[in-house]
């Protein structure tokens, strides 16, 4: 295990972490968590909708909002493939994004992707981690898949909610 991981660590972050109802609460705080256990400079967390086949953020450190359909990216090799990815030299590797480092003005020198599953093992989310100093390794994989397995929960609930809100809002106008 990662020495930056610790059990307790981990409790106190998911005590901490079930009192945030909305994604938007809890997200940065997973973002932040991950980051600090893998070494990553960066951190996104898609949220995979099935219906229109697409890969959303709500956090993306230091840009806005990004949306990719299943099918691009490794991102969405990701969620295709349902295994974690890892690259360590993206600009040579086929299934990287490129349009997006041009858009913001990082440069990604590599990448952890993993995907998140929900209790009927459906792809619901992917973490991508970028640029840690001395690359990823697969010792950062276990890590991350363990930490997607804990947050799973939370995750399926918190779409949940939202879907549900979002339906009351839609009855009440």
């Amino acid at each position: 295990m990662n020495p930056a991981f610790s059990y307790k660590k981990l409790a106190d972050f998911g005590r901490t972490l079930l009192n945030r109802l909305s994604l938007e609460e809890g997200l940065p705080m997973i973002s932040e968590y991950a980051k600090q256990i893998t070494g990553a400079e960066r951190c996104s967390i898609f949220i995979y909708n099935p219906k229109i086949k697409m890969l959303w953020t709500t956090l993306a450190d230091g840009i806005e909002k990004i949306m990719i359909h299943k099918e691009d990216g490794i991102v969405g090799h990701t969620v295709k493939e349902k295994k974690p990815i890892l690259v360590n030299d993206p600009y040579i590797d086929e299934r990287f994004l490129p349009a997006i480092d041009n858009k913001t003005g990082f440069i990604t020198k590599n990448i952890a992707s993993i995907p998140i599953f929900d209790s009927n093992r459906h792809v619901i989310g992917v973490f991508q981690l970028l640029n840690k100093p001395s690359g990823f390794t697969q010792e950062d994989i276990k890590s991350m898949i363990f930490f997607a397995h804990y947050i799973s929960g939370y995750l399926e609930l918190a779409i949940l909610f939202e879907d549900d809100t979002n339906s009351l809002m839609k009855g009440i106008r």
